[in-house]
Formats: C-alpha cells, structure tokens, sequence
C-alpha cells in the first residue's frame, strides 16, 4: 500500500535529525501527503537509539526499553500497514529491578496480586499508603496523558488552562515528596521515584504528576525491540521510505536560510541544497538556533536564551560483553547507592564527581540472547553524572579509571569474576555525547524537567517569529524520554499541517 492521498498538493517540508522523534514526524507528515526530505548527518537512522555492531555482538545505546508502544503502532496504521511486519516487540518482566547494596531486591512488574507481595516484603505497613499513591498517579494519568500530544507555539492561554488541573495534583511538589507523604519507608520511597531518570529527571525536582509514567507501565507493559533500540529506528526509517520520503545520510545540514520572517531552504554539507515550505528540527536545541540559524536575528537571540537554562545530567555509559550468560540478571536493573538524596544534590546541584554511583544495568541478552553468539552476553551499565558545564572535567584522562570503578561495583554486587570473563569492553562519555550529537553541554536528555522547564513550559513546538521553524523531540513539549518524544511528533505535526492547509 502507498502513501495515502494527497491532501496538500505540492508542499514540501524538511525534517533536520533522523532521532526516534524526527522519525516519526517524518513518517507523519510523508503519510499526510506533505513530500518530506529528512536528512541525518549520521550514517544511519536513529540519532540517540544508535548500536555498535561488533564480533557478533551488538552493543545498543538508546533507550533500554519502551512503553506507550501503541504510539509506534500507530505511526504504521496511518497508510494501513503493521508495524509487526517491520519489527517485532518483545515483553519485558519484571519491568526493572531494584537492588539497594545490602542485597534487597524489589521487582517492579505489571502484576498487581505480585507488586503487593513486593510491596508487603520489603516496607511492611505501607501497602494502603502504596496503593493511594498508584490512584494519584492514575488520577495524573488520566488529567495529562491524553494532552502530551497538544502541540504549543508559546501558547499562553494552554498554559493557562492546564493550571487547574496542576494546582489539583498538587503538580508544585515534587515526585519523591509526593511518595514521601504516601509511604514511610525510604526504599519503597526510592523505588516511587527514582523512575525520573529515565527522562533526566531528578527526583527531588521533577514534579510530582510524572507518577504517570507508573500508569503508563501498567497500562500497556514495557516491550524491547528485537534487534534493539536501532533495530526499531532502522524500522520507522524503512516505513518511512515505503510510503514515499527521501532520506539523506551522512550529510550534516549546516545553515537553514530565511527570508523575512520564514525558514526558507536548507544546505547541508555535501552542498545539497533545497527550499521548502516548512523546516522542523530534531537536533539539539541550542545547536539548532545557535548553528543551523546562525546567521538569523532569531537564533543567536534564542541560543543565548536556550543556553541559561537547565540542562539534565550526562550519562556516562560502559558498554562489555562476557562469557557466560545470566538469566538471573533482569533486563533493566538499578543498583541503588548508599545515598539517594546526598547524590542527586552532588549531581544536579553541586556538580561534583561523587565516589558512589547509581548504576542502571541493562542486559537485553536476557530478552533478546541474538544480539550476542551463543554463550555469551552484552550488558551496559550507565551512570548519572553532572553535564559538562557544571562538571568540566577531562573524560578522555578520567574515563577508564570510571569505567573501572563502575565494572567494580557490578562485578561486587552481581558478578564476582567480572573481569575474567569480559571480551571486550568501551564506555561513551559525556564528552562522546557532545561530540556525536552536537549535545548541548553533554546533556543527555536535553533541558532538564524542572517544574519551570515542564510539558507546555518547554520551547514550543513552533518558533514564535519563524512561523514555519519547528522543533521535535525532547527539548520541546512535552519533554523527553519515548514516550513524550512520540507525542512531540504528533504535536509538530498536527501544528504542521495546520499551517500548511
């Protein structure tokens, strides 16, 4: 089946950025009847969901799971086809494991009968504050889940009717505040909040109502593509050719030209050039003004903008294989620290390189064993740290010594003889961040969800002087993380498409 009939004969649009969310705006506009040209300046699709294929093994970078799948799903249904028919999703359980460091485990699962159990082992007499706490995150859900996608362009009057429903889930407090007054015990506490990393979040900061993302697990269950996070973007890219988009590779756009108030062609490196109708832009925010627009009014104004606010934490990443494989280790684990608190102020608030780490472990062998030979498994363990513009330092000199560090501590809790059984190890820093994603200061999920920074207080989906600029992805709103980058799309989207009638 082709793409469907088109309704805006003759227009032409851009998308800057082949990430999860420059896909599936592509995929929507291309399916809309708008020719779509989207250009990446990396070898292959993907943008953030990138993999490393080596020996037989492959090393997976992105996300290390996903939820709200039916909004993939969704990106195939527009022309009639089955995303199954591209990639298949394989079910994760439990979701995520926590494991403090005296060997206390806590399975977080979809299974309600099973995470009262959990919640009965290890915080004794708050099951009813445990169970109040999942009706405000289903009262969350339900208020704003269904408005991610309402696409805003500094739209003041949105902001202003979203306020009741925020003053009503008391949105100003933060999530573990919100956890802390429903339970007693600081574990299940932990357990309630932590989740904000994910998206960069800080628990202490982030605002209470992302209890959503509990409701968005439960609800539709957290899937893994087969093949891995660049394996699904490798899909959306060949739905997007099939219904008629041009795709361009390794070919950097290096200046988007205006006109008056009005994107008006893009160039890229390789001297490619061509004028269109609307440009939107799923690169770094401050790489997009500051770069892309440079030689405008409007971007230097807005990246000096963009570059005073907050930015979310780095990742430092160490990605190894090992002899042996280890179903008792779960997809997604978080090896918590003996602070919590104390080390989220050290990496939001202070800057600093602390000597312990909260370490999330992903092993997507245990779901998905071909992303490594027979007997063998792949696993990558990544650590929070400051961005590059509170925490400075020289990761190429530091790198090994963490990576060690953090090959130590799972080889302590998990893995006794860790380092006899690796085959090959590599860790991607902060610094590899900036440099392979143009990332602003490292950051690894663009602006940081503070409650200022938040779903409609992001940059809006459209410029508010480029009248045909947009952005996509997790810089602008709602924020980042899968889930909300699939609704940006839909919301530029919709935006586009209006303007474009």
């Amino acid at each position: 089946m082709t793409a469907l009939q088109t309704p805006l004969p003759g227009k032409r649009a851009c998308v800057i950025g082949a990430g999860l969310g420059g896909l599936a705006l592509a995929i929507r506009l291309q399916a809309a009847g708008v020719e779509t040209v989207l250009v990446e300046a990396r070898e292959t699709v993907g943008g953030c969901a990138w993999a490393v294929r080596r020996d037989g093994f492959t090393f997976d970078g992105g996300p290390t799971a996903f939820t709200d799948t039916a909004a993939l799903g969704a990106l195939w249904a527009l022309t009639g086809h089955d995303m199954a028919d591209d990639i298949e999703l394989l079910p994760i359980s439990p979701f995520y494991r926590l494991n403090w460091p005296d060997g206390v485990n806590f399975d977080v699962t979809g299974d309600e009968a099973a995470m009262a159990a959990e919640v009965a082992r290890i915080a004794p007499g708050d099951l009813e504050g445990y169970e109040d706490f999942l009706d405000y995150a289903a009262s969350a859900y339900a208020e704003l889940f269904p408005r991610l996608d309402q696409g805003v362009s500094r739209d003041v009057p949105a902001v202003l009717r979203s306020l009741p429903g925020f003053v009503r889930l008391q949105g100003w407090r933060s999530l573990h505040s919100m956890a802390a007054s429903h339970v007693r015990s600081d574990r299940l506490r932990e357990a309630l909040s932590v989740q904000t990393l994910v998206f960069g979040g800080n628990p202490f900061s982030t605002s209470a109502v992302y209890a959503l993302a509990h409701m968005l697990e439960r609800n539709g269950g957290v899937w893994w593509p087969r093949g891995g996070s660049a394996a699904l973007a490798g899909a959306m890219a060949r739905q997007f050719e099939r219904i008629g988009g041009t795709l361009r590779l390794h070919d950097p756009v290096l200046h988007i030209a205006t006109i008056g108030n009005r994107a008006h062609e893009v160039e890229t490196q390789s001297g490619w050039h061509e004028r269109f109708d609307a440009v939107a832009s799923n690169a770094d925010l401050v790489h997009s003004y500051r770069d892309l627009l440079g030689d405008t009014v409007r971007g230097p104004e807005m990246a000096r903008k963009l570059s005073r606010k907050s930015y979310s934490p780095a990742l430092f990443q160490v990605h190894f294989a090992l002899e042996g494989t280890w179903p008792g280790i779960q997809h997604n684990t978080m090896l918590m620290g003996p602070r919590f608190k104390g080390l989220f102020d050290d990496i939001y608030e202070h800057g600093v390189l602390p000597a312990d780490m909260l370490i999330h472990l992903h092993h997507p062998t245990v779901t998905d064993p071909a992303l490594a030979p027979p007997g063998k498994s792949v696993l990558r363990a990544m650590i929070p740290v400051a961005n590059l513009g509170k925490l400075p330092i020289d990761w190429e000199a530091i790198g090994p010594l963490i990576e060690k560090r953090v090959l130590d501590e799972v080889g302590r809790r998990l893995i006794p003889d860790i380092h006899d059984r690796i085959i090959t190890v590599f860790h991607h820093s902060p610094r590899d961040h900036a440099l392979d994603f143009n990332a602003h200061m490292g950051a690894a999920f663009s602006l940081a969800p503070v409650r200022s920074q938040s779903a409609l207080l992001r940059p809006p989906n459209r410029d508010a002087r480029l009248g045909n600029f947009y952005l996509v992805g997790a810089g602008t709103h709602p924020g980042a993380g899968v889930p909300a980058v699939v609704a940006s799309a839909r919301a530029t989207a919709r935006l586009m498409l209006e303007d474009l009638k």
